[in-house]
Parts: C-alpha cells; sequence; structure tokens
C-alpha cells in the first residue's frame, strides 16, 4: 500500500547538508503535512493548528538555530496524528485514536497492514536520514551531537506550566548540565530540568535509539510554543539558543563515544 504519492512532499527535509558543525539536529514534530491518500483523517481543521497536529513554531526556530550553529537539519514533514516518529512503533501512542480530547476517526481500527504502510512512508525513511546524517557526520568527528528539537504548549490539563525552555536527557549529562547552567545565569528563564516531559521515559525514540546505543553526546529541548509561535520570535529564540550551545559544541572532548569519556 502506497500512502505518498507523486504531488505529495516528501517525508522529511534535509537542510544545510554541508553544514560544518559536529553536530546533527532533528525536529520529529516541524511538518503538519497530510498525503492525498489519508485525507485530513477525519479531524476538524481547526485542530491542525493546534499541538496535537505539530510542534507548534519548532520548524523556524530549528531552522534558525541550524544556520546559527552551521548543523544539519533533518525535519519531519507529515502531522504527528498520522504517526508519530519519536514513539517505538508499538507504542499506543504511535498512532492516536484521540489526542488531548481531539477524536481522530481515521486511525481508528486500523489492520496491521494500514500501521505497516504508515511506517514504510512516514517513519523508517525518516530515521534512516537520520541514521545517515549522523554517519556522514561521524566521518570526521568520532561521535557527533544530536539536539533533538520539540515545543510543548503553555496550558495541559489545566496545568500552566511555567518552564519557558525544557532540557531533557537521562545519562549523559555532558550536554545538559552545562546548558542548564548556562539558561539559569538568565534571570528572566525558567528552566525544566526533566521538565515538562522526562528523558527518563521510554516514550522518545529518537534519542534513545540514535544517541544512546552509540554513546553519542546529546539534549532533547523543549521550547514553549507561546514564546515561539511567530517566526520572527521564534528566530529570536534560536540565536539566543546558539549563543548558549556555541561553547559547549567548540568543546572538540564532546566528541567522544560516552565509554571513552573518563
Amino acid at each position: 500500500m502506497m500512502l505518498l504519492g507523486p504531488d505529495d512532499p516528501p517525508p522529511f527535509e534535509l537542510v544545510n547538508p554541508d553544514g560544518k558543525a559536529c553536530a546533527l539536529l532533528v525536529a520529529d514534530h516541524a511538518g503538519r503535512a497530510f498525503p492525498k491518500s489519508l485525507g485530513m483523517l477525519g479531524v476538524d481543521m481547526g485542530a491542525l493548528d493546534r499541538h496535537v497536529a505539530y510542534d507548534i513554531g519548532i520548524e523556524a526556530f530549528s531552522r534558525r538555530l541550524a544556520e546559527r550553529l552551521d548543523a544539519t537539519l533533518v525535519l519531519h514533514r507529515y502531522s504527528r496524528l498520522i504517526l508519530d516518529p519519536n514513539r517505538q512503533l508499538d507504542d499506543p501512542t504511535s498512532i492516536c485514536a484521540i489526542s488531548d480530547g481531539v477524536i481522530v476517526p481515521g486511525n481508528a481500527r486500523l489492520s496491521r497492514e494500514d500501521e505497516a504502510a504508515r511506517a514504510d512512508a512516514f517513519f523508517h525513511p525518516y530515521h534512516d536520514a537520520v541514521a545517515e546524517q549522523l554517519d556522514r557526520i561521524a566521518a570526521r568527528c568520532p561521535a557527533p551531537a544530536l539536539l533533538s528539537l520539540h515545543s510543548f504548549t503553555p496550558v495541559m490539563r489545566g496545568f500552566a506550566r511555567p518552564w519557558q525552555v525544557g532540557v531533557l536527557w537521562r545519562d549523559d549529562g555532558r550536554i545538559p548540565l552545562p546548558l542548564m547552567e548556562a539558561l539559569r545565569r538568565d534571570p528572566e528563564i525558567t528552566v525544566g530540568d526533566n521538565q515538562p516531559y522526562s528523558g527518563r521515559n521510554e516514550h522518545g525514540y529518537t534519542i534513545h535509539h540514535h544517541a544512546e546505543p552509540r554513546g553519542l553526546p546529546h539534549v532533547l529541548i523543549e521550547m514553549r510554543q507561546d514564546l515561539i509561535a511567530a517566526d520572527a520570535a521564534a528566530e529570536a529564540w534560536a540565536d539566543r539558543m546558539a549563543e548558549l550551545f556555541a561553547p559547549i559544541l567548540a568543546d572538540q572532548d564532546l566528541y567522544q563515544p560516552l565509554q571513552a569519556v573518563a
């Protein structure tokens, strides 16, 4: 079953493919495209502007950060309502029939063949591209850094989230710890250490699959959506974050597999 036709955009976009940084940026939820074969999955058009469909503001933020760091970026182009590329394929939240109160009729009662077709169209090509880019960068940097970029809704289930930036991590603190230290020097920024989500759970596929097994330095960044919803604001925050990332990524000792770090 072919879900993507000749008039549909490809599942991912490669930005700044000749970037010189020893780092790869990824944006799992940047896009909100739908292929003609699936239509809009029966979802009301208004839902497509909400966080359930994509990470609001993260595309403009990621593009600018890639430019500032001179890093390659892999952007996922399709809505997370079709399939979430940052989930294990057997995770119940990989293809949701309901997401934060939004019912997705086109995701109900899918067969295994339907699920496999979506994985073939939207999951495997994206992750193959991420792996390919990491291999390419590893030819000149022993252990490239992986920066996974996301955004989060400012209010969830009635709770107003106070953090401007969340830093998600598990065992490897090489990037998260100095980044949080730098963020906390700014009195205007409230930093979430494994908030609003935790990097210690098993929901995040991209980091767990690509970075941790290879011992690559990594971090998952969550930007609050109301701060980056407008392109100009997203780019301004990207400039701000680039200044903080730059000295961390300039340390050549960073680019060694975790097992080689004393």
